[in-house]
């Protein structure tokens, strides 16, 4: 069953041109994980410096893989001193029978 991640992000104003960057690389490899089916950036209008990554996964089995990849060695150690706020990521599974 496909799997749908969001993952709610917000910078600090003075890093926004470093996060994007890293955004960039970092999502380019999520993009080409196993399972992978696609990842879009929703920016905020009203605050550039808040995104959301809009991931969506072949499988729960697909994103326990990456999470697992990157809690280990695909580990992101540049994003924390970027974030103005603790991240959020939400997981939800797509329900076709509603």
């Amino acid at each position: 069953m496909t799997l749908i991640a969001t993952l709610d992000l917000t910078f600090k104003a003075e890093s926004l041109a470093e996060a994007r960057a890293l955004l960039h690389t970092v999502l380019a490899e999520t993009r080409a994980f196993e399972g992978c089916l696609g990842v879009e950036v929703w920016v905020d209008e009203e605050n550039e410096a808040h995104v959301v990554a809009y991931e969506t996964w072949e499988s729960a089995e697909a994103d326990a893989k990456y999470r697992e990849f990157r809690a280990g060695p695909g580990k992101i150690t540049e994003l924390p001193p970027l974030l103005a706020a603790t991240p959020a990521l939400t997981k939800f599974t797509v329900d076709s029978s509603i």
